[in-house]
């Protein structure tokens, strides 16, 4: 089994941006897909960005489309996800979590989670 931390939320100015990053340890985590999801205040968690095993593949939800970019290094056993002009909307705990397929996660299906990480945005 994959362990999973997440790192560098915080407070941000609207418009600014953010990177977080997830840590992974154990040998199978080259041959995960890996993701991130959030939960907002009041609001269900949600589906964020997913990437393939080998980083060739990746999928995006329609709120932080050409906004949001995912990317690992499996050298370092490292996913991040980047996100420029960032709203108050994106106020959210952000979770790393690993799955057998990036399109598996993007449907919500993962096997492992992170604690998570808190972003907020304001103005």
């Amino acid at each position: 089994q994959v362990q999973l931390v997440e790192s560098g939320g915080g407070s941000v100015q609207a418009g600014g941006s953010l990177r977080l990053s997830c840590a992974g340890s154990g040998r199978t985590f080259s041959s995960d897909a890996m993701g991130w999801f959030r939960q907002a205040p009041g609001k269900e968690r949600e589906f964020v960005a997913s990437i393939s095993w080998k980083g060739t593949m990746t999928y995006y939800a329609d709120s932080v489309k050409d906004r949001g970019f995912i990317s690992r290094d499996n050298d370092k056993n490292m996913m991040y996800l980047q996100i420029d002009s960032l709203k108050p909307d994106d106020t959210a705990v952000y979770y790393c979590a690993s799955g057998r397929r990036s399109y598996d996660l993007s449907q919500g299906n993962a096997e492992s989670w992170g604690r998570g990480t808190q972003v907020t945005v304001s103005w």
